[in-house]
């Protein structure tokens, strides 16, 4: 992708986000939380007692401390969050000052940055597109809050046997991407989750740390991300500070007049 303004990289962080998303494509007893994992756990005892501790939001805004890092240039961005699950993704970044502002949802990816004074506007379709993925809004919705972007309801899945973590992955060796996820075993939330291109060295890792309680619901409080494309590694780190769920939420968000369409 360009790079809309040589004077900072939120772009970059942000499509970026967006970029990752190319790795993807009646309730029963849950089990017991416990310090180690179960021995000889069935998958699908183990799927649905993630799935009923899982996050369950309606609103959500954070301030996001932002470092991106490819190695070469490391620089910080705070980002303004807010979501409302299945609707809209917002975000406002700042360096002392507004700098751009975000709107994603399920049919439009919408930007602009002061800089250059420039904007975006187009279909979501243009992601998967440019990089031949069927990814949907929910996926980076559930990247940034700390769930799987693969449903683990679906499809089978075995369990591969670890000291400190549940870990799944998927049974089929013919997947393009392939998807390896771990839980914790007192509280089955997701500390991380992998993704490898077959016969490449191409991967996605992204971690989440920190966990904390709000409302009775846990979230990550910060969010690592690594990307290795098999020549370079870029690094991400979200940090999550004065988050809360919301009962309301403003998405505010124009073009101004006068800036300059940019072509993707």
């Amino acid at each position: 992708m360009k790079h809309l303004s040589s004077k900072f990289h939120l772009v970059t962080i942000l499509f970026l986000a967006w970029w990752i998303l190319m790795f993807v494509a009646c309730k029963s007893p849950a089990l017991p939380s416990s310090r180690t994992p179960m021995k000889d756990i069935q998958v699908k005892d183990l799927t649905k007692s993630i799935a009923k501790n899982q996050l369950d939001y309606k609103k959500f805004r954070s301030r996001v401390k932002t470092t991106y890092d490819n190695g070469k240039r490391k620089q910080q961005i705070i980002i303004n969050l807010r979501m409302e699950k299945s609707k809209s993704i917002w975000m406002s970044a700042n360096m002392i000052v507004p700098i751009a502002k975000l709107l994603v949802t399920p049919e439009r990816f919408s930007f602009y940055e002061k800089f250059q004074k420039t904007f975006f506007e187009g279909d979501v379709s243009f992601i998967n597109q440019q990089f031949d993925t069927s990814f949907e809004f929910k996926d980076l919705q559930n990247l940034l809050i700390g769930l799987p972007l693969t449903n683990i309801n679906r499809g089978r899945w075995e369990t591969i046997s670890h000291p400190k973590y549940y870990i799944l992955t998927p049974k089929s060796n013919k997947l393009r991407f392939r998807p390896t996820f771990f839980f914790h075993p007192n509280n089955f939330l997701l500390l991380e989750q992998r993704f490898m291109v077959p016969g490449t060295q191409q991967s996605l890792t992204v971690k989440y740390v920190n966990h904390q309680k709000l409302d009775g619901e846990f979230i990550p409080g910060e969010v690592q991300i690594s990307l290795f494309n098999g020549l370079e590694l870029t690094r991400i780190k979200l940090e999550y500070t004065r988050a809360d769920f919301p009962d309301r939420l403003s998405i505010p968000f124009e073009i101004p007049a006068g800036y300059e369409p940019i072509e993707m």
